[in-house]
C-alpha cells in the first residue's frame, strides 16, 4: 500500500520535548537497548513484554508494596496473573500531586447553568479524605460496590478516587440514563451506596431527575446510603438514608489508601448492553494504572500542568480516561452539558478558555463543525491545543483535511480505536510519528496487534480481523456474575483460543499504521467480499445533501442478501433518481463497485447506543426478522422514536422480500 502524504508530521522539537522520547532515552540507558524510533521501541515492548511493563511501573515511581516477585504468570489469555507479588492503589498515584498549586479539576456548565468552579489540588485531597471516611464510617470497605448516577461533574471523580481508596469498587452511570437502565447496570452490583446528583443543565434546560433518582434507589434494595450532589438546588424530599455531598466532604480527615493486590478490582465498566443484559465489565487497580499512565504520558504527551478535556459522561469509558490525566498531574476538565449548545462551536469555546493541550471529541462532532462550517480557530484562542482526539466511531479521511485547513500543522488529529473492553486504546496516536488521514497512526506500546485472515494468518495491506496475541494489564480480570470465566472467554477468545478477537476489520499497512474499516460481527458480505461499513461513510458523508448514513448487509435463510443504505437529508435535500445516481457514483469511485448499495432510502434519522454508535448489528438482526424488542432496549438508544421507522422498513421488506429485482422500491420514511 502505497503512502499518501502526511496531514501532520512533528517537527525536531516536537519529538525532542515530547515524553515518549524521553522514555526511550531511559529506557537506552538503563537497560543497554537500542530502539532507535518508536518502531523499535514498540517492537521491543511487545516482544519484552514483562521488561516493557516493569519499566513501565519504574518509570513512573509508582507507589506499591511487594516489588519482589515475577511481572506475569501464564502466558495463554486469558489465564495470566500481572504482578502477583504486588499491592498498591490507583488513588495513590493522584494524591501525589497535592503540594502542587494549579488547578486539579475544573467544573464546567453551560452558559446560564451552575457556576464553572475550579477544584484544587490539595481540595481533591481533602474531599476524597472526606468522603472515603464518611464511607468508612457506613461500613463500606474492600470489595464493596458504590455506584454513581451522576452527570459529569468534579464531584463524580471523587467520589471514585475516595472508593478507589478503600479498596471499595466503583462503578457509574450517566443521568441521561432512565431509572431502569441504570438499575439494569449498577443493580447487578448490589451496591452499598449510592452517589447521585438532582439534575444536570442540557441544551439550555435543566434536567431534573429527582424522580428518577428516587426510582433508582427503589430499585437498589441493597444500598444503605444515598450521598446527593445539588447540582440544580432541587430538593429530593423524603428520599431515604439521603446525605447531601456538602456533609460527606465536609471537614478534614487523615487519608492512607488501602493497599490491594495488583489485581483487585478497581472499577465495573458495561458493555452498551442494546442486544442483551449490559455486561460487567471488572478491571484491576494495577492493570488500569500502568495502562493508563502509558497512554496519558506517552501517547497523549501529557505533561503535569497541561490542560486535558475529553466531552463524555460517566457512562462510557472515555469518562475513567479523561481521570486518568490526573495519573500525571494534568488538569482535567469535566463538562455536564451539550457539545451544541449555544451553538455548533461550544466545545471549541471551553477549550480556548481552559487553554486546552488535548481536547477529546468524536468523529460525528467533528463532521457536524464541518457542515456547520464552524470555524474553531475564528475569534478564539487555541495557541495551547496541540492534540484533538477522536474516538467512538471511524473517523472519515476527509475530517483530517478539514482539521488541517481548520487549525494548521501545529495540531494533530490523534484518532484511536480500543474500547471499554480494555478501557483504552489499541492503536492511535503518538507525538514522534506522522499522521496520515484515514490512518491510525500506530498500535500503542505493549500492543501485540495483527490482523487476521479467516484461518488465522497475519495479513499485510489486506482486510482482517483486529486480534492481540499477548495480554495486556488492562484486560479484564472477569466479567461480573460470570464464576467460571466461560463468558468472558466466549466474548473474546472463542475463534482462536488464547487469541483476543475484538471485532473490528483493520488492515495494518505495509508502513506500520492501521485503518480501521469498522465492526466485524456486522459485516457486509456480498459475494464473499467482506467489506467495512467505513468504507461507505467516507464517501457518503462527504456529499452535502447527506447528514448521515448506515448501511447494513443483510444475509436472508434463502440465501438471499440485501445491502440497502440509509440516509439522512440534509435540509431542502430531496432524495430524487438524481441524487441517488450520485450517491452510487460517488461509492463506485470512492470504494469499488461492490460497495455500491441495492437501495438507497431515505429516513428521518440514525438511531445509535448513548455513546454515539449506530446500531448496526440490531438493526440488521431486525431486517433478517427479529423482533425488535429483542434485538434492542429502547432505553438505552439516542432516539428510541427512530426504532419505529426501521421496524416499518423490515416489516415492507419481509413482505415483498420475494422480488429481489424491485429496486429503488422504499420511498423514504
Amino acid at each position: 500500500m502505497v503512502r499518501e502524504q502526511p496531514v501532520w508530521a512533528p517537527d525536531r522539537s516536537t519529538i525532542e520535548q515530547s515524553n515518549i522520547e524521553a522514555f526511550r532515552v531511559w529506557l537506552q540507558k538503563r537497560h543497554n537497548l537500542a530502539l532507535q524510533d518508536y518502531r523499535s521501541l514498540h517492537r521491543w515492548s511487545v516482544d519484552e513484554p514483562t521488561q516493557f511493563w516493569d519499566s513501565v511501573k519504574d518509570y513512573f515511581g509508582v507507589l506499591s508494596t511487594g516489588r519482589t516477585g515475577p511481572v506475569l504468570l501464564g502466558d495463554r489469555m486469558p489465564e495470566v496473573r500481572w504482578f502477583p507479588a504486588t499491592e498498591l492503589n490507583y488513588a495513590d498515584q493522584v494524591l501525589r500531586y497535592e503540594g502542587t498549586g494549579a488547578a486539579a479539576i475544573v467544573g464546567e456548565g453551560e452558559p446560564g447553568g451552575p457556576a464553572s468552579h475550579t477544584v484544587s489540588w490539595s481540595e481533591v485531597r481533602r474531599q476524597i479524605s472526606a468522603v472515603a471516611a464518611y464511607l468508612r464510617r457506613l461500613g463500606v470497605g474492600k470489595g464493596d460496590r458504590v455506584a454513581g448516577y451522576l452527570p459529569n461533574i468534579p464531584e463524580a471523580v471523587i467520589a471514585f478516587l475516595a472508593t478507589a481508596s478503600l479498596g471499595a469498587v466503583w462503578s457509574s452511570c450517566g443521568q441521561d440514563y432512565s431509572a431502569p437502565a441504570a438499575a439494569d447496570r449498577i443493580g447487578q452490583l448490589e451496591p452499598v451506596v449510592l452517589v447521585t446528583a438532582d439534575g444536570y443543565p442540557y441544551g439550555g434546560k435543566l434536567v431534573d431527575k429527582r424522580e428518577s433518582v428516587t426510582s433508582l434507589r427503589a430499585a437498589l434494595p441493597t444500598v444503605r446510603a444515598t450521598i446527593v450532589v445539588e447540582r440544580l438546588g432541587l430538593d429530593l424530599g423524603d428520599l431515604p438514608d439521603a446525605t447531601a455531598w456538602a456533609e460527606a466532604s465536609a471537614g478534614r480527615h487523615a487519608l492512607t489508601p488501602v493497599a490491594v493486590p495488583f489485581g483487585h478490582p478497581l472499577w465495573v465498566l458495561f458493555s452498551s448492553g442494546t442486544t442483551g443484559r449490559p455486561k460487567g465489565i471488572v478491571h484491576s487497580h494495577g492493570g488500569v494504572l500502568l495502562e493508563h499512565l502509558k497512554q496519558m504520558a506517552f501517547h497523549l504527551d501529557l505533561k503535569r500542568g497541561d490542560s486535558y478535556f475529553w466531552y463524555t459522561s460517566p457512562s462510557w469509558m472515555m469518562w475513567n480516561f479523561q481521570v486518568a490525566g490526573l495519573l500525571v498531574g494534568a488538569t482535567i476538565v469535566t463538562y455536564d452539558g451539550s457539545p451544541a449548545f449555544p451553538g455548533p462551536d461550544a466545545l471549541w469555546s471551553l477549550a480556548a478558555r481552559h487553554g486546552v493541550k488535548v481536547l477529546g471529541t468524536s468523529p460525528a462532532y467533528l463532521q457536524a463543525c464541518e457542515k456547520a462550517r464552524v470555524k474553531p480557530a475564528e475569534n478564539r484562542d487555541l495557541g495551547r491545543l496541540r492534540i484533538l482526539g477522536a474516538t467512538g466511531s471511524v473517523l472519515p479521511p476527509g475530517t483530517y483535511s478539514w482539521v488541517s485547513q481548520e487549525l494548521g500543522d501545529r495540531v494533530a488529529l490523534a484518532s484511536m480505536t480500543g474500547g471499554t473492553d480494555v478501557v483504552s486504546a489499541f492503536a492511535g496516536f503518538v507525538p514522534t510519528e506522522p499522521i496520515t488521514a484515514g490512518e491510525l497512526s500506530v498500535p500503542c506500546l505493549g500492543v501485540a496487534l495483527e490482523a487476521w485472515d479467516a484461518n488465522g494468518h497475519p495479513v499485510t495491506d489486506e482486510v482482517g480481523e483486529l486480534v492481540i496475541t499477548r495480554p495486556l494489564p488492562s484486560m479484564p480480570l472477569h466479567f461480573w456474575n460470570d464464576p467460571d470465566g466461560s463468558r468472558y472467554r466466549d466474548a473474546y477468545f472463542a475463534t482462536w483460543p488464547g487469541i483476543w478477537r475484538h471485532g473490528d476489520w483493520i488492515t495494518v499497512t505495509g508502513h506500520g499504521s492501521v485503518i480501521v474499516h469498522g465492526r466485524s460481527d456486522s459485516t457486509l458480505n456480498r459475494n464473499g467480499v467482506r467489506m467495512g461499513s467505513a468504507d461507505i461513510y467516507h464517501v457518503v458523508e462527504k456529499l452535502p445533501e447527506i447528514r448521515e448514513s448506515l448501511v447494513l448487509g443483510i444475509e436472508y435463510p434463502n440465501g438471499g442478501y440485501w445491502m440497502p443504505l440509509f440516509v439522512v437529508l440534509a435540509d431542502g435535500a430531496e432524495l430524487d433518481d438524481e441524487l441517488r445516481r450520485r450517491i452510487r457514483m460517488a461509492i463506485r469511485d470512492g470504494a469499488s463497485p461492490k460497495h455500491v448499495p441495492d437501495d438507497v432510502i431515505a429516513v428521518a434519522g440514525i438511531p445509535h447506543t448513548r455513546t454515539g454508535k449506530k446500531l448496526e448489528l440490531p438493526l440488521k438482526r431486525l431486517m433478517q426478522g427479529a423482533a425488535l424488542s429483542s434485538v434492542v432496549d429502547a432505553q438505552l438508544v439516542d432516539d428510541a422514536a427512530l426504532l419505529d421507522v426501521f421496524s416499518s422498513i423490515a416489516a415492507h421488506e419481509q413482505v415483498i422480500r420475494g422480488d429481489s429485482k424491485d429496486k429503488g422500491r422504499h420511498s423514504g420514511l
